[in-house]
């Protein structure tokens, strides 16, 4: 793909059980509010959440895959978590180029995750350096 300020792609999941607990015994990161239904419930979101850092991993996939694609290397990366991701959620990531230094190689990219209802679940900026 070709590299240019505008240039965006994107990468859609639906996150079931299986991934989340998949998730938490890669990471160990074994929070109820993820694996517990009933302690779940007792939060105010009533529910199993999808980790957070998850979520955010598919912005890693298209960056990886798809813009700027194989070889990219991950620099900085910002988050700002506006809603919970919930098991079963289908979620779209994208990445939009925001500026791109030839010279150097760095991409800025903003990133979003979108959820089956268009409502904007995660949002930040990263920077690569582009194969």
């Amino acid at each position: 793909m070709v590299i240019s300020v505008g240039a965006t792609a994107s990468r859609t999941k639906t996150f079931t059980d299986d991934d989340v607990r998949t998730f938490a015994a890669i990471t160990g990161d074994h929070n109820p509010v993820h694996l517990d239904d009933t302690y779940a419930a007792g939060t105010p979101f009533g529910r199993r959440l999808v980790h957070g850092m998850f979520t955010a991993s598919l912005i890693s996939a298209v960056l990886a895959n798809d813009l700027p694609g194989e070889g990219a290397v991950y620099m900085t990366q910002r988050l700002k978590f506006n809603a919970p991701v919930f098991i079963g959620d289908t979620i779209t990531a994208t990445v939009e180029v925001i500026k791109f230094r030839e010279t150097s190689g760095i991409v800025t990219l903003a990133t979003t995750c979108v959820n089956q209802d268009g409502e904007t679940v995660l949002e930040g900026e990263a920077m690569v350096l582009a194969p």
